[in-house]
């Protein structure tokens, strides 16, 4: 398993995060892996909603159907799921301040033959929660 976690700070208050970090749509705009992110049901956002994913990972293109399985207060949990990784993306949004905190934790199940190349897949999560984090900062203090 491959874990990442970042905690940081933006001005914006935490209700307006949470409401923009629900809809996975908004992923395009925040998360610079992701290509295309389109929502597959339909109606308001909430627990069971789900979107296809297709992000570039290691030069590869990837996609990933992911389920909003947790909407809780300040708390947001998308699983998405391919044949060769189940990914769990946990976003714990505080009030702080002015704006808020947020705790953005992964964890990457690799199945099959892949789970032979975690330290690379490691290594590259690292490096994407990095921009992530940047990006996510500048996408929610312009909002």
């Amino acid at each position: 398993m491959v874990h990442v976690s970042r905690t940081f700070r933006v001005e914006s208050p935490a209700d307006a995060v949470v409401e923009y970090l629900k809809d996975f749509s908004n992923a395009t705009e925040w998360d610079p892996g992701t290509q295309r992110c389109d929502r597959i049901d339909d109606g308001p956002v909430r627990v069971g909603s789900t979107w296809r994913n297709v992000s570039k990972f290691l030069g590869r293109e990837s996609e990933l159907i992911y389920t909003l399985e947790q909407l809780d207060g300040g708390r947001i949990g998308f699983v998405g799921r391919n044949k060769t990784v189940t990914s769990r993306d946990t976003i714990a949004v505080r009030p702080a301040g002015t704006g808020s905190e947020i705790t953005y934790d992964v964890d990457v199940d690799i199945h099959g033959a892949a789970r032979f190349g975690a330290p690379l897949i490691r290594l590259e999560f690292e490096r994407l929660a990095a921009k992530t984090q940047r990006q996510l900062s500048d996408v929610l203090s312009r909002r």
